[in-house]
């Protein structure tokens, strides 16, 4: 379910011929012209923002696929120190997310997000030549120091181009990277695998080069590619611009003060209860996403006496269906401005496939229940920003810990643990979905019309969502 709350009054879609010019005249705003401006900043942002966010999680998770070449051998890795490795990168992960963002809109965002990726990428590839427990430590507390500024100043990126309405569906591409990422690194790893050995190395320690590589090339391309507003993309002509400034005006609540930071927004969302309720919610489905993108080698390779090559392409199907399911319901979702419905239907989905990897089963029924997990879980991931994002995240330090080597094959403990989150996630989104369609039920009868009696159109503009006129996307 979408945090995002949309703000637009649901209707037809516009179809006047032109853009007033005139700041004193009504916006008016061209329905093609407007669709045709969306598909082009589509064009030259979303393939750029994908690839960032897809090297970033697979940058982040190729050590599940490292682990399966010797990594813990080599290492000399006992106990839970691979899960401390997973974990730790997460702890920094949290901490950069704040004050990347800050940074961002000072240095701006294609110098900011070409800087972070180019260092990610470094960071990465030379993970892969590591020698000690400790080494791989100061690795990935880098790696989550540098790689913790993206997702959110990528969500704050897209929100310079699009509307509310459009945003959902464009992050949601975010999450499609992170499933495209776990089958891309399946099927690296099971090619890559075969160069164990090569100049000497081991298979782990190719995996890691090679994999961190395009995110340094992909950091300098960033530099020359992204336009850091629609004042200055390059890809706009003047007409397109001046359509971009007022699709900003025509927004509820677009005003000129809501594009500045003023603490007493700050103040007023830390002491809203939505928004805990959504970061409840949002830890468990995290929490869950980050244990199966990590771990789901090292669970299928316990569910048959299959080769870690066999086990690498067994990956790559159950990332493609995760892949595929979250395009159609994000474009189902975003179509019918319905999050909460198909959160809680692909929660249940993800319940049911961790209940058949507890169960007491053949390989072949476990095998199945990847796939059931792949596909509630991909589907039911929602939209996120702010500190909902932040808590979010944080459940990137528990997740590893669900899946100690000494509980294998099985992982019965992490799979009802897995169960327990999911669940308890989709009750949260279900009852907040409840919750804001009564809220919006209300809004429609003008019970609560009172709270603006003699305001002005400006001053309602400035409640956000507090307005009686803003309708939540539920």
């Amino acid at each position: 379910m979408a945090t995002e709350l949309d703000p637009e009054l649901k209707g037809p879609p516009p179809s006047y011929e032109s853009i007033s010019k005139d700041a004193a005249e009504p916006l008016e705003i061209s329905y093609i012209a407007e669709k045709r401006l969306v598909a082009k900043l589509d064009r030259h942002i979303i393939p750029i923002i994908m690839m960032l966010y897809l090297f970033s999680f697979l940058d982040r998770v190729n050590i599940g696929n490292a682990r399966l070449y010797g990594m813990e051998e080599d290492l000399g890795l006992h106990g839970n120190q691979y899960q401390t490795a997973v974990s730790i990168l997460f702890v920094t992960y949290l901490l950069s997310e704040l004050p990347s963002n800050l940074v961002l809109k000072k240095f701006t965002p294609s110098r900011w997000i070409s800087f972070i990726t180019t260092s990610w990428g470094i960071i990465a590839t030379l993970t892969g030549v590591t020698q000690s427990y400790g080494g791989l430590i100061a690795c990935r507390l880098l790696l989550g120091l540098v790689e913790g500024g993206l997702f959110p100043g990528a969500a704050v990126y897209l929100t310079f181009f699009y509307t509310k309405r459009e945003l959902a569906l464009r992050i949601g591409y975010l999450f499609v990277s992170a499933a495209i990422a776990g089958a891309l690194g399946g099927l690296l790893g099971y090619g890559i695998g075969f160069m164990d050995g090569v100049g000497g190395q081991r298979g782990w320690r190719w995996i890691l080069i090679i994999e961190g590589l395009p995110s340094f090339i992909l950091g300098i391309a960033t530099w020359f590619l992204l336009a850091d507003n629609p004042e200055t993309a390059f890809y706009l002509t003047s007409e397109e611009k001046d359509l971009m400034r007022v699709r900003r005006e025509r927004q509820a609540g677009q005003t000129e003060s809501a594009q500045r930071f003023h603490k007493r927004d700050v103040y007023a969302a830390l002491k809203d209860w939505k928004i805990y309720a959504f970061c409840a919610g949002q830890f468990g489905t995290d929490t869950v996403l980050y244990g199966y993108s990590t771990f789901l080698p090292t669970i299928i390779k316990g569910l048959g006496n299959w080769s870690t090559a066999e086990t690498q392409a067994l990956t790559i199907p159950c990332y493609c269906l995760g892949a595929l399911s979250y395009v159609v319901v994000a474009r189902l979702s975003d179509r019918q401005q319905k999050r909460g419905l198909y959160t809680v239907i692909f929660g249940a989905i993800s319940v049911i496939g961790y209940g058949v990897l507890i169960s007491d089963s053949g390989m072949g029924v476990h095998y199945f229940g990847c796939f059931l997990v792949a596909l509630g879980l991909y589907g039911k991931r929602t939209t996120a920003t702010g500190l909902q994002l932040t808590i979010g995240n944080s459940s990137g330090i528990m997740a590893p810990f669900l899946y100690p080597g000494t509980e294998g094959p099985r992982f019965v403990r992490g799979h009802a643990v897995s169960l327990a989150l999911v669940g308890m996630s989709s009750i949260v989104f279900a009852f907040m979905s409840w919750y804001l369609s009564k809220k919006n039920d209300r809004r429609r009868r003008g019970e609560e019309d009172d709270r603006v009696v003699d305001m002005s159109e400006s001053e309602i503009a400035e409640l956000g969502d507090e307005s009686p006129r803003y309708v939540f996307t539920v």
